[in-house]
């Protein structure tokens, strides 16, 4: 089998190819305890290892570890204490994910268009926008803006990247939210993670997302008389210890990204027609993302690239103004909540030209992963291979 067919039939580019049973010492130590949930245990669960793990290395003031980066995004909008109906901006480019947190906190989203780099424009916010989530997607580092009082960073894509300012990304407003799904920079196959600096959020966060109560560990279970109504996100022992294992490769991670991303700088295809996006010192290099002067263009790409057995993809199914959670305003709710709060004298999308310049970049955009475990020399065949689609092309 050729490298290019090889690596293109790579399923899992990322944390996955780091997962090795000679390396999960954590999921052993998990496994010879037999206490497979957090609150059961005597002294530090593995769960509150991450989260003290995590914290340290982003700077973070408190984490909290969930089932997933969707239950991470409620929590924190849940910790905002909002009223049912209230707005939250979002990116009109994003996974719909964030729009059905918020929906299903009783909040209503208001799509706003991207920037060139496909990020929320801050520009386009009103003066009174109060709770606003930024998605730094596919590890590009987006603009947070500053003068909101609860501003949730989206680091789903992007566990690792820092802001302009050298801090971590997730760390500079309310609160920031990481994904552990099988295709994000660390995987568990499923699991998220919450930061916040904010003492008060994190302690309504951690009551809410165990049925109300902050539990104490070895003495479960115990009920805070001032309990809350909440759910159970409570993230279990064996699925915490294979993301400590899998965070103790981030950095390693993180390297093999910048350098394969080095390598492709020097060695992608000089076309005219063609644009490689540029990526930020901050940014975690997960993809090269290639910008097309046509549509038809960035098709035939598509379509040599999967014929060579490289992966790829387009971004198009990111456009929230097209999905139909946004345009069927669908309930579950008899009454259509929470749609049926949506303002009748305010826009739920905000766009200078009704989307029209954030479609053509959509349509023009190519993505193709890269591949941080593989040494050097394979990382620069790889690119050859790259090179050689884009050439035919």
């Amino acid at each position: 089998m050729t490298l290019d067919k090889r690596l293109g039939q790579r399923f899992l580019p990322y944390g996955a190819n780091y997962l090795d049973w000679s390396d999960m010492t954590e999921l052993e130590e998990v496994i010879g305890h037999r206490v497979l949930f957090r609150y059961q245990t005597e002294g530090e669960s593995m769960a509150s290892r991450l989260e003290r793990r995590v914290a340290e290395r982003l700077g973070a003031g408190h984490a909290l570890a969930v089932h997933n980066a969707t239950e991470a995004l409620r929590l924190a909008l849940i910790s905002t204490r909002p009223r049912v109906g209230d707005l939250v901006y979002i990116p009109a480019v994003t996974f719909v994910a964030v729009a059905g947190a918020v929906l299903s906190s009783g909040l209503v989203p208001v799509l706003v268009d991207a920037d060139e780099s496909l990020s929320l424009d801050p520009t386009l916010l009103p003066a009174d926008a109060r709770r606003v989530v930024v998605a730094h997607m596919e590890g590009v580092v987006a603009p947070v803006p500053y003068g909101v009082p609860y501003v949730i960073e989206d680091c789903a894509q992007a566990l690792g990247a820092r802001l302009p300012d050298g801090r971590h990304a997730g760390t500079a407003g309310w609160a920031g939210v990481f994904s552990f799904h099988h295709n994000k920079v660390l995987t568990s196959g499923e699991g998220g993670l919450l930061v916040t600096g904010d003492a008060g959020a994190w302690a309504t966060m951690r009551r809410y997302h165990d049925h109300g109560s902050a539990r104490v560990p070895g003495r479960y279970p115990t009920w805070d008389e001032d309990a809350h109504f909440g759910e159970n996100m409570v993230t279990s022992e064996e699925v915490a210890a294979i993301q400590c294992q899998q965070f103790r490769h981030l950095d390693e991670l993180l390297a093999g990204l910048e350098r394969m991303y080095a390598v492709a700088l020097d060695g992608l295809p000089s076309r005219t027609d063609l644009a490689l996006l540029p990526r930020s010192a901050g940014d975690v290099k997960v993809s090269l993302r290639f910008r097309w002067e046509s549509r038809e263009l960035r098709d035939a790409a598509v379509a040599c690239l999967t014929a060579r057995g490289i992966a790829n993809w387009t971004l198009n199914k990111y456009l929230l103004t097209d999905h139909p959670v946004l345009t069927g305003r669908r309930s579950l709710y008899a009454d259509g909540f929470p749609w049926n709060h949506a303002p009748g004298n305010r826009p739920l999308a905000l766009s200078r030209d009704g989307f029209a310049r954030t479609r053509d970049l959509l349509d023009r955009t190519l993505c193709v992963p890269l591949s941080p475990e593989l040494p050097e020399a394979e990382q620069v065949l790889a690119v050859k291979a790259v090179r050689q689609a884009l050439e035919a092309v």
